[in-house]
Protein backbone atom coordinates (compact mmCIF):
# COMPACT_ATOMS: atom_id res chain seq x y z
CA UNK A 1 0.00 0.00 0.00
CA UNK A 2 0.86 3.63 -0.69
CA UNK A 3 1.45 6.22 2.00
CA UNK A 4 -1.98 8.57 0.93
CA UNK A 5 -0.85 11.16 3.50
CA UNK A 6 2.29 11.88 0.81
CA UNK A 7 1.76 15.67 0.14
CA UNK A 8 3.83 15.50 -3.01
CA UNK A 9 1.37 13.24 -4.06
CA UNK A 10 -2.00 14.60 -3.29
CA UNK A 11 -3.67 14.54 -7.15
CA UNK A 12 -2.28 10.71 -8.54
CA UNK A 13 -2.78 9.68 -5.28
CA UNK A 14 -7.00 9.42 -5.42
CA UNK A 15 -6.20 8.47 -9.09
CA UNK A 16 -3.76 4.57 -8.06
CA UNK A 17 -4.07 4.34 -4.52
CA UNK A 18 -5.90 1.11 -2.98
CA UNK A 19 -7.83 -2.08 -4.28
CA UNK A 20 -10.41 0.40 -5.60
CA UNK A 21 -8.30 1.68 -7.98
CA UNK A 22 -7.03 -1.30 -9.97
CA UNK A 23 -8.46 -0.78 -13.09
CA UNK A 24 -6.78 2.53 -13.19
CA UNK A 25 -3.74 0.84 -12.10
CA UNK A 26 -3.99 -2.04 -14.74
CA UNK A 27 -4.01 0.68 -17.42
CA UNK A 28 -1.02 2.45 -16.65
CA UNK A 29 0.94 -0.06 -16.51
CA UNK A 30 0.20 -0.69 -19.98
CA UNK A 31 2.04 2.30 -20.55
CA UNK A 32 5.19 1.55 -18.58
CA UNK A 33 4.13 1.60 -14.89
CA UNK A 34 5.81 -0.28 -11.94
CA UNK A 35 4.42 -0.44 -8.94
CA UNK A 36 7.23 1.43 -7.57
CA UNK A 37 6.29 4.03 -9.63
CA UNK A 38 2.67 4.01 -8.47
CA UNK A 39 4.44 4.82 -5.12
CA UNK A 40 5.98 8.18 -6.78
CA UNK A 41 4.65 11.89 -7.40
CA UNK A 42 3.61 11.92 -11.03
CA UNK A 43 4.98 14.60 -13.53
CA UNK A 44 3.08 15.58 -16.54
CA UNK A 45 5.01 16.84 -19.59
CA UNK A 46 3.44 18.69 -21.96
CA UNK A 47 5.13 18.70 -25.33
CA UNK A 48 4.36 20.89 -27.84
CA UNK A 49 6.21 18.86 -30.34
CA UNK A 50 5.12 19.43 -33.93
CA UNK A 51 6.58 18.56 -36.88
CA UNK A 52 4.02 21.79 -38.15
CA UNK A 53 6.52 24.00 -37.75
CA UNK A 54 10.95 24.27 -37.44
CA UNK A 55 10.09 25.86 -33.74
CA UNK A 56 8.49 22.46 -32.20
CA UNK A 57 10.21 20.16 -34.33
CA UNK A 58 12.56 18.87 -32.07
CA UNK A 59 10.58 19.43 -28.79
CA UNK A 60 9.68 15.65 -28.66
CA UNK A 61 13.25 14.76 -27.61
CA UNK A 62 13.61 17.79 -25.00
CA UNK A 63 9.89 16.48 -23.70
CA UNK A 64 11.90 12.94 -23.44
CA UNK A 65 14.67 14.60 -21.42
CA UNK A 66 12.71 16.62 -19.56
CA UNK A 67 10.70 13.20 -18.45
CA UNK A 68 14.08 11.56 -17.59
CA UNK A 69 15.33 14.47 -15.49
CA UNK A 70 11.94 13.76 -13.45
CA UNK A 71 12.36 10.01 -12.93
CA UNK A 72 15.83 10.92 -11.79
CA UNK A 73 14.49 12.67 -9.50
CA UNK A 74 12.58 10.11 -7.98
CA UNK A 75 9.04 10.83 -9.85
CA UNK A 76 7.23 9.07 -12.78
CA UNK A 77 7.32 10.78 -15.52
CA UNK A 78 4.47 11.27 -18.43
CA UNK A 79 4.60 12.70 -21.30
CA UNK A 80 1.84 14.35 -23.29
CA UNK A 81 0.84 16.06 -26.29
CA UNK A 82 -0.68 19.62 -26.92
CA UNK A 83 -0.89 21.18 -29.94
CA UNK A 84 0.84 24.15 -32.08
CA UNK A 85 0.32 25.88 -35.11
CA UNK A 86 2.76 27.71 -36.89
CA UNK A 87 2.37 31.46 -37.73
CA UNK A 88 5.54 31.77 -39.83
CA UNK A 89 3.60 29.61 -42.16
CA UNK A 90 -0.44 30.98 -41.88
CA UNK A 91 0.76 34.50 -41.87
CA UNK A 92 -1.47 36.50 -44.79
CA UNK A 93 -3.94 33.58 -45.10
CA UNK A 94 -7.26 32.97 -43.04
CA UNK A 95 -5.74 30.23 -41.09
CA UNK A 96 -3.76 32.76 -39.38
CA UNK A 97 -7.29 33.78 -37.28
CA UNK A 98 -6.17 30.18 -35.90
CA UNK A 99 -3.07 31.62 -34.01
CA UNK A 100 -4.55 33.63 -30.94
CA UNK A 101 -6.79 31.24 -30.56
CA UNK A 102 -4.44 28.23 -30.47
CA UNK A 103 -3.09 29.94 -27.00
CA UNK A 104 -6.38 29.04 -25.25
CA UNK A 105 -6.70 25.55 -26.62
CA UNK A 106 -3.18 25.56 -25.37
CA UNK A 107 -4.02 26.49 -22.20
CA UNK A 108 -7.41 24.39 -21.77
CA UNK A 109 -5.81 21.02 -23.61
CA UNK A 110 -2.38 21.37 -20.39
CA UNK A 111 -5.74 22.15 -17.60
CA UNK A 112 -7.68 18.97 -19.45
CA UNK A 113 -5.02 16.32 -19.24
CA UNK A 114 -3.64 17.41 -15.77
CA UNK A 115 -6.99 17.72 -14.01
CA UNK A 116 -8.49 14.33 -15.37
CA UNK A 117 -4.95 11.99 -15.10
CA UNK A 118 -4.12 13.84 -11.32
CA UNK A 119 -0.26 14.50 -11.77
CA UNK A 120 1.06 16.28 -9.27
CA UNK A 121 3.52 18.77 -10.99
CA UNK A 122 4.32 19.73 -14.39
CA UNK A 123 7.16 20.38 -17.03
CA UNK A 124 5.78 22.57 -20.32
CA UNK A 125 7.57 23.14 -23.35
CA UNK A 126 6.62 25.41 -25.70
CA UNK A 127 8.51 26.63 -28.99
CA UNK A 128 6.16 28.72 -31.22
CA UNK A 129 4.89 32.17 -30.05
CA UNK A 130 1.11 31.17 -28.29
CA UNK A 131 2.77 28.03 -27.26
CA UNK A 132 4.34 30.18 -24.03
CA UNK A 133 1.62 32.13 -22.38
CA UNK A 134 -1.09 29.08 -23.37
CA UNK A 135 1.48 27.20 -20.99
CA UNK A 136 1.83 29.19 -18.53
CA UNK A 137 -2.03 30.06 -18.61
CA UNK A 138 -2.60 26.01 -18.12
CA UNK A 139 0.06 25.79 -15.50
CA UNK A 140 -1.45 29.03 -13.84
CA UNK A 141 -5.47 27.60 -13.94
CA UNK A 142 -4.16 24.44 -12.40
CA UNK A 143 -1.68 26.31 -9.95
CA UNK A 144 0.27 22.81 -9.08
CA UNK A 145 4.56 22.95 -9.11
CA UNK A 146 5.46 23.09 -12.07
CA UNK A 147 8.32 24.60 -14.62
CA UNK A 148 7.92 25.99 -18.04
CA UNK A 149 10.80 25.28 -20.58
CA UNK A 150 11.71 27.51 -23.55
CA UNK A 151 12.45 25.26 -26.92
CA UNK A 152 15.37 27.57 -27.50
CA UNK A 153 15.87 29.83 -30.35
CA UNK A 154 16.69 29.02 -34.35
CA UNK A 155 20.45 29.79 -35.92
CA UNK A 156 20.68 32.06 -38.55
CA UNK A 157 20.21 31.95 -41.98
CA UNK A 158 22.77 32.36 -44.67
CA UNK A 159 23.69 36.01 -44.67
CA UNK A 160 22.29 36.88 -41.20
CA UNK A 161 18.98 36.09 -42.65
CA UNK A 162 15.28 34.93 -40.74
CA UNK A 163 11.77 34.55 -41.10
CA UNK A 164 11.48 38.59 -41.67
CA UNK A 165 14.32 38.38 -44.16
CA UNK A 166 11.84 36.34 -46.39
CA UNK A 167 8.43 38.36 -45.57
CA UNK A 168 10.47 41.51 -46.62
CA UNK A 169 12.10 39.97 -49.79
CA UNK A 170 8.81 39.02 -51.03
CA UNK A 171 7.69 42.88 -50.58
CA UNK A 172 11.08 44.17 -52.36
CA UNK A 173 9.97 41.31 -55.09
CA UNK A 174 6.58 42.45 -55.92
CA UNK A 175 8.31 45.79 -56.00
CA UNK A 176 10.72 44.70 -58.92
CA UNK A 177 14.01 45.44 -56.43
CA UNK A 178 15.14 41.77 -56.42
CA UNK A 179 14.24 38.90 -59.16
CA UNK A 180 12.73 35.32 -58.37
CA UNK A 181 16.02 33.65 -57.94
CA UNK A 182 16.81 36.28 -55.33
CA UNK A 183 13.62 35.26 -53.57
CA UNK A 184 13.75 31.91 -53.78
CA UNK A 185 17.64 32.01 -52.58
CA UNK A 186 16.73 33.64 -49.57
CA UNK A 187 13.35 31.31 -48.95
CA UNK A 188 16.01 28.63 -49.73
CA UNK A 189 18.79 29.36 -46.75
CA UNK A 190 16.76 31.90 -43.82
CA UNK A 191 15.31 28.84 -41.80
CA UNK A 192 18.20 26.44 -41.58
CA UNK A 193 16.84 24.08 -38.76
CA UNK A 194 15.02 23.81 -35.58
CA UNK A 195 14.16 26.70 -33.23
CA UNK A 196 12.06 29.19 -32.72
CA UNK A 197 12.17 32.59 -34.91
CA UNK A 198 15.33 34.55 -33.96
CA UNK A 199 15.03 37.92 -33.23
CA UNK A 200 13.49 39.56 -30.41
CA UNK A 201 10.10 38.50 -31.84
CA UNK A 202 7.35 37.14 -29.71
CA UNK A 203 8.50 33.76 -29.41
CA UNK A 204 11.90 34.59 -27.60
CA UNK A 205 10.23 38.23 -26.04
CA UNK A 206 7.83 35.52 -24.05
CA UNK A 207 10.37 33.31 -23.07
CA UNK A 208 12.59 36.04 -21.56
CA UNK A 209 9.27 37.41 -20.01
CA UNK A 210 8.84 34.14 -18.50
CA UNK A 211 12.26 33.45 -17.07
CA UNK A 212 12.28 37.21 -15.89
CA UNK A 213 8.80 36.10 -13.72
CA UNK A 214 10.32 33.19 -12.37
CA UNK A 215 8.72 30.77 -13.94
CA UNK A 216 12.04 28.61 -15.72
CA UNK A 217 15.05 28.58 -14.56
CA UNK A 218 17.87 30.75 -15.32
CA UNK A 219 19.03 30.42 -18.93
CA UNK A 220 16.25 28.60 -20.28
CA UNK A 221 15.11 31.64 -22.53
CA UNK A 222 18.37 32.16 -24.20
CA UNK A 223 19.61 28.68 -25.21
CA UNK A 224 19.76 27.68 -28.97
CA UNK A 225 17.18 24.91 -29.83
CA UNK A 226 20.07 21.78 -30.75
CA UNK A 227 22.46 22.65 -27.96
CA UNK A 228 23.57 20.50 -25.58
CA UNK A 229 22.60 23.84 -22.75
CA UNK A 230 19.10 23.02 -24.05
CA UNK A 231 18.68 19.60 -23.00
CA UNK A 232 20.61 20.16 -19.76
CA UNK A 233 17.83 22.45 -19.37
CA UNK A 234 14.90 20.05 -19.86
CA UNK A 235 17.11 17.41 -17.25
CA UNK A 236 16.90 20.01 -15.02
CA UNK A 237 13.47 21.41 -15.13
CA UNK A 238 12.15 17.45 -14.34
CA UNK A 239 14.46 17.77 -11.24
CA UNK A 240 13.40 20.62 -10.43
CA UNK A 241 9.27 20.05 -10.06
CA UNK A 242 10.57 17.24 -7.43
CA UNK A 243 12.00 19.76 -5.05
CA UNK A 244 8.94 22.09 -5.68
CA UNK A 245 6.44 19.41 -4.71
CA UNK A 246 8.72 18.87 -1.80
CA UNK A 247 8.46 22.32 -0.87
CA UNK A 248 4.93 23.03 -2.06
CA UNK A 249 6.23 26.06 -3.91
CA UNK A 250 3.49 26.46 -6.59
CA UNK A 251 2.90 29.02 -9.69
CA UNK A 252 0.77 31.54 -7.11
CA UNK A 253 3.35 31.39 -5.22
CA UNK A 254 5.73 32.87 -8.25
CA UNK A 255 3.46 34.68 -10.49
CA UNK A 256 2.68 37.37 -7.94
CA UNK A 257 2.20 41.66 -8.96
CA UNK A 258 6.16 42.32 -8.53
CA UNK A 259 7.19 39.26 -10.65
CA UNK A 260 4.80 40.35 -13.85
CA UNK A 261 6.21 44.09 -13.04
CA UNK A 262 10.18 41.99 -13.56
CA UNK A 263 8.63 40.69 -16.65
CA UNK A 264 7.46 43.96 -18.19
CA UNK A 265 10.65 45.35 -17.11
CA UNK A 266 12.60 42.48 -19.10
CA UNK A 267 10.71 42.56 -21.98
CA UNK A 268 11.23 46.62 -22.10
CA UNK A 269 14.39 46.52 -22.16
CA UNK A 270 15.34 44.06 -24.66
CA UNK A 271 12.68 46.09 -27.09
CA UNK A 272 10.50 42.95 -26.97
CA UNK A 273 7.01 42.34 -28.98
CA UNK A 274 3.80 44.13 -29.02
CA UNK A 275 2.45 40.51 -27.92
CA UNK A 276 3.90 40.67 -24.75
CA UNK A 277 1.47 43.52 -23.43
CA UNK A 278 -1.60 41.16 -24.55
CA UNK A 279 -0.09 37.73 -23.20
CA UNK A 280 1.34 38.77 -19.80
CA UNK A 281 -1.89 41.01 -19.69
CA UNK A 282 -3.86 37.86 -20.26
CA UNK A 283 -1.50 35.59 -18.19
CA UNK A 284 -1.98 38.05 -15.05
CA UNK A 285 -5.60 37.75 -15.70
CA UNK A 286 -5.74 34.24 -15.56
CA UNK A 287 -3.82 33.79 -12.44
CA UNK A 288 -5.83 36.50 -10.38
CA UNK A 289 -3.46 39.45 -10.36
CA UNK A 290 -4.14 43.17 -11.36
CA UNK A 291 -2.24 44.27 -14.43
CA UNK A 292 -3.25 46.93 -16.84
CA UNK A 293 -2.10 48.40 -20.04
CA UNK A 294 -1.38 51.52 -17.65
CA UNK A 295 1.19 49.59 -15.67
CA UNK A 296 3.04 48.95 -18.78
CA UNK A 297 3.17 52.97 -19.40
CA UNK A 298 4.15 53.39 -15.81
CA UNK A 299 6.87 51.17 -15.89
CA UNK A 300 7.97 51.76 -19.44
CA UNK A 301 8.66 55.56 -18.02
CA UNK A 302 11.61 54.22 -15.80
CA UNK A 303 13.38 51.93 -18.03
CA UNK A 304 15.78 52.28 -20.81
CA UNK A 305 15.81 50.07 -23.99
CA UNK A 306 19.38 48.64 -24.38
CA UNK A 307 18.92 45.80 -26.45
CA UNK A 308 20.07 45.97 -30.06
CA UNK A 309 18.11 42.74 -31.65
CA UNK A 310 16.00 42.50 -34.26
CA UNK A 311 13.53 43.57 -35.68
CA UNK A 312 14.19 47.16 -35.05
CA UNK A 313 17.83 45.89 -34.36
CA UNK A 314 20.75 44.30 -35.98
CA UNK A 315 21.41 40.80 -33.74
CA UNK A 316 19.94 37.92 -33.52
CA UNK A 317 19.01 35.86 -29.66
CA UNK A 318 21.89 33.50 -30.62
CA UNK A 319 24.24 36.27 -30.69
CA UNK A 320 22.81 37.09 -27.15
CA UNK A 321 23.12 33.61 -25.97
CA UNK A 322 26.74 33.57 -26.97
CA UNK A 323 27.50 36.82 -24.70
CA UNK A 324 25.46 35.39 -21.63
CA UNK A 325 21.80 35.90 -22.50
CA UNK A 326 19.35 37.70 -20.03
CA UNK A 327 20.84 36.67 -16.85
CA UNK A 328 23.60 39.77 -17.12
CA UNK A 329 21.25 41.86 -18.41
CA UNK A 330 18.68 40.91 -15.31
CA UNK A 331 21.83 41.55 -13.25
CA UNK A 332 22.31 45.28 -15.04
CA UNK A 333 18.32 45.93 -13.72
CA UNK A 334 18.94 44.60 -10.76
CA UNK A 335 22.12 46.25 -9.20
CA UNK A 336 19.93 49.44 -10.90
CA UNK A 337 17.29 49.01 -9.05
CA UNK A 338 14.87 48.76 -11.46
CA UNK A 339 13.65 44.84 -10.69
CA UNK A 340 12.42 42.90 -7.84
CA UNK A 341 14.84 40.95 -6.22
CA UNK A 342 12.83 39.26 -3.20
CA UNK A 343 10.32 37.38 -5.87
CA UNK A 344 10.62 33.54 -5.22
CA UNK A 345 11.33 31.61 -8.90
CA UNK A 346 11.02 28.15 -9.81
CA UNK A 347 15.03 27.33 -8.66
CA UNK A 348 13.12 27.71 -4.96
CA UNK A 349 15.75 30.86 -4.21
CA UNK A 350 14.92 34.65 -4.91
CA UNK A 351 15.42 36.40 -8.36
CA UNK A 352 18.83 38.47 -6.27
CA UNK A 353 19.72 34.99 -4.92
CA UNK A 354 19.80 32.98 -8.41
CA UNK A 355 21.63 36.35 -9.83
CA UNK A 356 24.10 36.61 -7.36
CA UNK A 357 26.58 35.39 -8.96
CA UNK A 358 25.98 36.01 -12.40
CA UNK A 359 28.90 37.66 -14.12
CA UNK A 360 28.55 40.75 -16.91
CA UNK A 361 28.52 40.74 -19.80
CA UNK A 362 32.15 40.64 -22.41
CA UNK A 363 33.91 44.50 -22.43
CA UNK A 364 33.74 43.88 -26.33
CA UNK A 365 30.18 43.71 -27.62
CA UNK A 366 27.79 45.78 -28.90
CA UNK A 367 24.29 43.84 -28.21
CA UNK A 368 23.65 45.50 -24.72
CA UNK A 369 23.93 48.91 -24.06
CA UNK A 370 24.99 50.66 -20.87
CA UNK A 371 22.43 51.93 -18.88
CA UNK A 372 22.83 55.15 -19.28
CA UNK A 373 23.94 54.83 -22.84
CA UNK A 374 20.49 53.55 -24.03
CA UNK A 375 19.11 52.56 -28.02
CA UNK A 376 15.99 54.40 -26.03
CA UNK A 377 15.73 55.84 -22.60
CA UNK A 378 12.08 54.97 -22.31
CA UNK A 379 9.90 52.24 -23.32
CA UNK A 380 9.54 51.40 -27.14
CA UNK A 381 5.82 49.99 -25.87
CA UNK A 382 3.39 53.06 -25.92
CA UNK A 383 0.21 52.71 -24.99
CA UNK A 384 -2.04 55.30 -26.67
CA UNK A 385 -5.53 56.65 -26.25
CA UNK A 386 -7.72 59.01 -27.86
CA UNK A 387 -11.00 59.14 -29.57
CA UNK A 388 -10.33 55.92 -32.13
CA UNK A 389 -8.76 53.96 -28.96
CA UNK A 390 -11.28 55.03 -25.50
CA UNK A 391 -9.52 51.75 -24.10
CA UNK A 392 -6.14 51.86 -25.73
CA UNK A 393 -4.01 50.56 -28.14
CA UNK A 394 -0.67 49.53 -28.38
CA UNK A 395 2.77 50.54 -30.40
CA UNK A 396 6.13 49.72 -30.83
CA UNK A 397 8.19 52.72 -31.25
CA UNK A 398 11.72 52.53 -31.17
CA UNK A 399 12.52 56.59 -32.15
CA UNK A 400 13.58 55.21 -35.54
CA UNK A 401 10.40 55.79 -37.29
CA UNK A 402 10.13 59.30 -35.79
CA UNK A 403 7.44 59.87 -32.84
CA UNK A 404 4.77 61.51 -34.61
CA UNK A 405 2.56 60.78 -37.77
CA UNK A 406 -0.02 62.52 -39.23
CA UNK A 407 -1.88 61.13 -42.40
CA UNK A 408 -5.00 60.67 -44.33
CA UNK A 409 -6.79 57.46 -43.86
CA UNK A 410 -6.81 54.60 -46.30
CA UNK A 411 -9.33 52.11 -45.39
CA UNK A 412 -9.61 48.14 -45.40
CA UNK A 413 -11.58 45.37 -44.09
CA UNK A 414 -9.73 43.21 -44.36
CA UNK A 415 -5.90 42.12 -43.99
CA UNK A 416 -6.74 40.98 -47.27
CA UNK A 417 -7.91 44.10 -48.65
CA UNK A 418 -5.02 46.01 -47.10
CA UNK A 419 -2.37 43.67 -48.97
CA UNK A 420 -3.79 44.02 -52.00
CA UNK A 421 -4.05 47.77 -52.29
CA UNK A 422 -0.16 48.13 -50.99
CA UNK A 423 0.88 45.22 -53.74
CA UNK A 424 -1.04 47.22 -56.14
CA UNK A 425 0.19 50.94 -55.34
CA UNK A 426 -3.13 52.39 -54.33
CA UNK A 427 -1.00 53.13 -50.76
CA UNK A 428 1.12 55.61 -50.98
CA UNK A 429 3.23 57.79 -48.92
CA UNK A 430 1.45 60.28 -46.38
CA UNK A 431 -1.27 57.29 -46.11
CA UNK A 432 -2.72 55.48 -42.66
CA UNK A 433 -3.53 52.30 -43.46
CA UNK A 434 -6.39 51.26 -41.82
CA UNK A 435 -7.10 47.75 -41.18
CA UNK A 436 -10.51 46.63 -38.91
CA UNK A 437 -13.05 43.84 -38.56
CA UNK A 438 -9.44 41.99 -37.75
CA UNK A 439 -10.12 41.92 -33.36
CA UNK A 440 -10.28 39.06 -31.53
CA UNK A 441 -13.94 38.96 -32.20
CA UNK A 442 -14.19 40.94 -35.34
CA UNK A 443 -11.84 38.00 -37.36
CA UNK A 444 -11.91 36.59 -35.52
CA UNK A 445 -8.62 35.60 -33.58
CA UNK A 446 -7.05 38.91 -34.28
CA UNK A 447 -4.40 38.19 -36.70
CA UNK A 448 -0.88 39.22 -36.82
CA UNK A 449 0.03 41.66 -39.40
CA UNK A 450 3.39 40.68 -40.77
CA UNK A 451 2.60 40.12 -44.22
CA UNK A 452 1.34 43.45 -44.73
CA UNK A 453 3.61 46.01 -42.46
CA UNK A 454 6.62 43.75 -44.47
CA UNK A 455 5.22 44.21 -47.58
CA UNK A 456 5.60 48.09 -46.63
CA UNK A 457 8.95 47.71 -45.61
CA UNK A 458 9.59 45.63 -48.97
CA UNK A 459 8.21 48.52 -51.18
CA UNK A 460 10.26 50.91 -49.53
CA UNK A 461 7.44 53.01 -47.98
CA UNK A 462 8.76 51.91 -43.89
CA UNK A 463 9.41 55.75 -43.14
CA UNK A 464 6.16 57.24 -45.16
CA UNK A 465 3.03 54.96 -43.99
CA UNK A 466 1.63 54.10 -40.68
CA UNK A 467 -0.60 51.06 -40.13
CA UNK A 468 -3.37 51.11 -37.66
CA UNK A 469 -5.47 47.91 -36.81
CA UNK A 470 -7.53 46.45 -34.26
CA UNK A 471 -5.72 43.05 -34.95
CA UNK A 472 -2.13 42.50 -33.81
CA UNK A 473 1.42 42.26 -34.76
CA UNK A 474 4.31 39.69 -35.42
CA UNK A 475 7.46 40.42 -33.18
CA UNK A 476 8.81 40.31 -36.54
CA UNK A 477 6.58 43.47 -37.78
CA UNK A 478 8.30 47.05 -37.43
CA UNK A 479 7.81 50.73 -38.73
CA UNK A 480 5.10 52.95 -37.63
CA UNK A 481 2.43 50.59 -36.80
CA UNK A 482 -0.18 50.74 -33.86
CA UNK A 483 -2.27 47.66 -32.45
CA UNK A 484 -5.02 46.10 -30.61
CA UNK A 485 -6.98 49.42 -30.78
CA UNK A 486 -9.84 48.81 -28.29
CA UNK A 487 -13.15 48.71 -28.52
CA UNK A 488 -12.65 46.84 -31.96
CA UNK A 489 -14.71 47.51 -34.61
CA UNK A 490 -16.90 44.34 -35.26
CA UNK A 491 -17.88 46.21 -31.47
CA UNK A 492 -18.58 49.38 -33.22
CA UNK A 493 -15.35 50.93 -31.55
CA UNK A 494 -14.28 54.52 -33.51
CA UNK A 495 -11.93 52.62 -35.90
CA UNK A 496 -15.39 51.38 -37.51
CA UNK A 497 -16.44 54.48 -38.24
CA UNK A 498 -13.41 56.20 -39.84
CA UNK A 499 -13.80 56.71 -43.75
CA UNK A 500 -11.19 57.41 -46.19
CA UNK A 501 -9.43 60.57 -46.27
CA UNK A 502 -9.60 60.96 -42.44
CA UNK A 503 -6.90 62.88 -40.81
CA UNK A 504 -5.12 60.49 -38.32
CA UNK A 505 -2.39 61.92 -35.70
CA UNK A 506 -0.52 59.54 -33.81
CA UNK A 507 1.60 61.25 -31.00
CA UNK A 508 3.79 58.22 -29.54
CA UNK A 509 5.69 61.21 -26.58
CA UNK A 510 1.81 62.40 -26.08
CA UNK A 511 0.74 58.66 -26.18
CA UNK A 512 -2.21 59.93 -28.05
CA UNK A 513 -4.02 58.53 -31.18
CA UNK A 514 -6.90 60.52 -32.77
CA UNK A 515 -9.27 61.30 -35.71
CA UNK A 516 -9.43 64.47 -36.71
CA UNK A 517 -13.64 64.06 -37.62
CA UNK A 518 -15.69 66.13 -34.89
CA UNK A 519 -17.90 64.85 -32.99
CA UNK A 520 -21.59 65.38 -34.50
CA UNK A 521 -20.14 63.50 -37.60
CA UNK A 522 -18.93 60.69 -35.13
CA UNK A 523 -22.79 60.78 -34.03
CA UNK A 524 -23.90 60.38 -37.49
CA UNK A 525 -21.19 57.81 -38.75
CA UNK A 526 -22.49 55.76 -35.72
CA UNK A 527 -25.98 56.00 -35.92
CA UNK A 528 -25.20 54.54 -39.75
CA UNK A 529 -22.96 51.72 -38.83
CA UNK A 530 -24.15 48.40 -38.88
CA UNK A 531 -22.61 45.59 -37.26
CA UNK A 532 -21.29 42.90 -40.17
CA UNK A 533 -22.80 39.65 -40.43
CA UNK A 534 -20.11 37.34 -38.18
CA UNK A 535 -17.53 35.49 -40.43
CA UNK A 536 -18.03 32.25 -38.81
CA UNK A 537 -20.88 30.64 -37.00
CA UNK A 538 -20.15 27.25 -36.27
CA UNK A 539 -16.70 25.77 -34.47
CA UNK A 540 -13.68 26.48 -32.84
CA UNK A 541 -13.89 30.38 -34.30
CA UNK A 542 -17.31 30.92 -33.78
CA UNK A 543 -16.65 29.86 -29.96
CA UNK A 544 -13.77 31.87 -29.89
CA UNK A 545 -15.87 35.13 -30.72
CA UNK A 546 -18.18 34.40 -28.59
CA UNK A 547 -16.54 34.06 -25.30
CA UNK A 548 -13.12 35.87 -26.19
CA UNK A 549 -12.94 39.65 -24.10
CA UNK A 550 -11.24 42.78 -25.25
CA UNK A 551 -7.90 43.21 -26.13
CA UNK A 552 -7.20 45.93 -23.53
CA UNK A 553 -7.73 43.43 -21.28
CA UNK A 554 -5.80 40.22 -22.90
CA UNK A 555 -8.13 38.81 -25.37
CA UNK A 556 -8.88 35.86 -22.31
CA UNK A 557 -12.08 33.51 -23.25
CA UNK A 558 -11.91 32.23 -19.32
CA UNK A 559 -13.15 36.10 -17.55
CA UNK A 560 -15.38 35.35 -14.86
Amino acid sequence: MTDQSDSTRRHSSPVVDGPGKSASRAMLRAVGFSDDDFQKPQVGVASTWSMVTPCNSHIGELAEHARDGADRAGGKGVIFNTITISDGIANGTEGMKYSLVSREVIADSIETVAGCEGFDGLVAIGGCDKNMPGCMMGLSRLDRPSVFVYGGTILPGEGHTDIVSVFEAMGAHSRGDIDRIELKNIEETAIPGPGSCGGMYTANTMASAIEALGMSLPGSSAQNAVSNDKRDDCEAAGEAVLELLKRDIKPSDIMTREAFENAITVVIALGGSTNAVLHLVGMARTAGVELSLDDFTAIGKRVPVVADLRPSGHYMMSELVAIGGIQPLMKLLLDAGLLHGDCLTVTGRTLAENLAEVEGYPDAQDIIAPLGEPVKAESHLRILYGNLAPEGAVAKITGKEGTHFRGTARVFNSEEEAQAGINDGTVVAGDVVVIRYEGPKGGPGMREMLTPTSAIMGRGLGNDVALITDGRFSGGSHGFVVGHMAPEAFDGGPLALVEDGDVITIDAEANTIDVAVGGEDIEQRHAAWQRPAPRYTKGVLAKYARLVSSASTGAVTDDD
